[in-house]
């Protein structure tokens, strides 16, 4: 049994239900999914008093407002936004309470690309697979939300206790992304990695929660590498290089498996700073030692 409900007053550009995601379904082809900046989401639940699983929502650019049926502890956090309820500023990054009836409006991202909403019980979704995430690739999960929806609220465990420092990595001017080379970097022509490590890359308009698209210098194949592997497993972070030349890197959404060569991977722990990068951000790669030098 719910502890209320929260309207959907505007939902924005892409607004879905997330949480931790389903581990362990990888063989099953279900990708793991789940907010695409978990300290953002768990910071949030942290704020309200739920335990990190819980599920809230994760906005893209232009925020959303919400209208819950009693008084809630809402926080926002990832993207910096502005906060209002009933037109009324309030914080971004702290407990906020809200009124019953009252809308708060998460307000169009200023700084990063996507905002996490907890509130205090999280959002009692039906869970599929363990998990209330919203897959964009498999279909599993909520579709993602319209004006109208009602999501109902879970039970709360108690205030979050106050704190004096809450850190959080705000997205830069410049995306740094480390990788360690390989598995199939021996695909690609000699120089390619310093290509990679040296080009001028920025974030392209048509990533989304499945990869970071990159624009910029093409990799070229080595010779004779023309074809397509058999596909083979894909974990969060893979470089995966299709026919194009230009790097995707995967994100929450990835699919399980993929033909197409991967030239390195990116660490988990770099994925959040992608996930908050506008299009239009340069793009540094940065090459983790191996036991192969970078050609």
């Amino acid at each position: 049994m719910s502890e209320g409900l929260v309207r959907v007053v505007r939902a924005g550009a892409l607004t879905t239900v997330q949480d931790l995601g389903r581990v362990g379904f990888a063989h099953l082809g279900v990708p793991r999914s789940g907010a695409l900046d978990l300290p953002a989401h768990r910071l949030a639940n942290r704020l309200v008093g739920n335990d990190e699983r819980a599920a809230g929502l994760e906005t893209t650019v232009s925020g959303c407002a919400l209208r819950a049926s009693r008084t809630v502890v809402v926080a926002v956090t990832g993207a910096a936004c502005p906060v209002r309820v009933d037109g009324h500023p309030a914080a971004w990054g702290a407990p906020v309470v809200v009124p019953g009836g009252a809308v708060i409006d998460v307000g169009a991202a200023a700084v990063g690309l996507r905002s996490y909403v907890a509130v205090a019980g999280g959002f009692a979704v039906g869970a599929v697979l363990g998990s209330r995430a919203t897959d964009l690739l498999s279909g599993l999960g909520p579709a993602p939300l319209a004006d109208g929806d009602e999501l109902p609220i879970g039970h709360e465990r108690g205030r979050s206790a106050a704190a004096d420092v809450l850190p959080y990595g705000r997205a830069g001017s410049e995306l740094v992304l480390p990788f360690l080379p390989g598995p199939r970097d021996d695909w690609f022509a000699p120089g390619s990695l310093t290509a990679l490590v040296t080009g001028h890359y920025t974030v392209s308009p048509a990533s989304n929660r499945i990869g970071l698209r990159v624009l910029g210098p093409a990799l070229r194949r080595a010779a004779g590498r023309d074809g397509e592997l058999p596909s083979e497993g894909m974990v969060p972070g893979a470089v995966q290089v299709p026919p194009d030349g230009r790097p995707v890197v995967f994100l929450a959404d990835h699919p399980t498996t993929g033909g197409y060569p991967v030239i390195g991977v990116v660490p988990e722990e770099s994925l959040p700073a992608a996930a908050q990068s506008a299009p239009g951000t340069r793009i540094r790669f940065v090459a983790l030692r191996s036991a192969r030098p970078v050609l």
